[in-house]
């Protein structure tokens, strides 16, 4: 998938929505408990629901890999299920991975091989090798965590150098050399949303995906007063004030209510900005 074919997303649902399948199984309706594998009939419904106003998904491995191998058939359902059903939709892993070259190539493998998945988050911890390996796929993307939204961020991103760049400011400029705004794409929390100004000097026409709206209280008018570029440049992400709206038998429609009110604002802040 190219930011052109994502962009034409953007046009026509006028929507830059991504939900979050942080499908925790102890978090599930009552009415699937009995569903053979109520996990994946849980997202299924959610993606049928939201998908005329979703441009992404981002299934959170944790809420897989937690579940041992049932989880890991639960999310290759699921992501081949939205591949064939919705094969326009920006599929992402939430994955942070980040290794040595040849462990890195090997977490490539899966997510870009064995799973039909668009993109794959990676921390940027360990350098450029740890990256490239990522890289090496077309029409695949790095979402490189750049300025996270959790409280632990200040522990290391706001360090200065000597020239007082930030570390989050450096992993903007450096990563820069290994990939264009084709291939990589930048983490920024929401709940940050006056720093992406900040973010924007540095990387101003690559994707930016936002998480933090919703249930962890970032502002979306505010993410897009920052962050939004000519051609949107936002992926923002609401995981669990979506899929988690109601917990009855219900839960699908108001899933696809709570999407429509993020949608509709989304729709007049592209307007605002004369991208639609």
């Amino acid at each position: 998938m190219t930011t052109q074919e994502i962009f034409k997303q953007i046009v026509t649902k006028k929507s830059f929505l991504c939900v979050g399948l942080d499908s925790d199984i102890n978090k599930l309706p009552q009415c699937l408990k009995n569903t053979t594998d109520s996990v994946f009939a849980f997202n299924k419904a959610i993606v049928d629901a939201t998908a005329k106003y979703s441009i992404a998904y981002k299934p959170n491995l944790a809420f897989y890999e937690s579940n041992g191998i049932s989880g890991w058939q639960s999310l290759e359902k699921t992501v081949n299920y939205i591949k064939q059903n919705y094969p326009d939709i920006f599929l992402i892993a939430d994955a942070k991975r980040g290794d040595i070259g040849n462990t890195s190539k090997m977490y490539a493998q899966a997510f870009f091989e064995k799973l039909p998945f668009d993109a794959v988050t990676v921390a940027p911890y360990m350098g450029e090798d740890s990256v490239s390996p990522f890289l090496t796929y077309k029409d695949k993307f790095v979402i490189l965590l750049a300025l996270t939204s959790n409280k632990g961020a200040n522990d290391f991103q706001f360090f200065e150098n000597n020239v007082h760049d930030k570390l989050f400011e450096q992993v903007l400029r450096t990563s820069q050399k290994w990939a264009t705004s084709e291939q990589m794409m930048y983490v920024v929390g929401a709940t940050r949303a006056e720093m992406l100004a900040d973010v924007r000097k540095i990387v101003p026409n690559h994707f930016l995906l936002v998480p933090g709206v919703g249930a962890q209280g970032g502002s979306l008018s505010e993410v897009a007063k920052y962050g939004m570029n000519n051609q949107c440049g936002l992926i923002v992400n609401s995981s669990r004030a979506i899929i988690f709206a109601d917990s009855t038998d219900k839960f699908a429609q108001r899933a696809e209510e709570e999407a429509i009110k993020v949608q509709i604002e989304m729709r007049e802040l592209l307007k605002e900005k004369k991208i639609i």
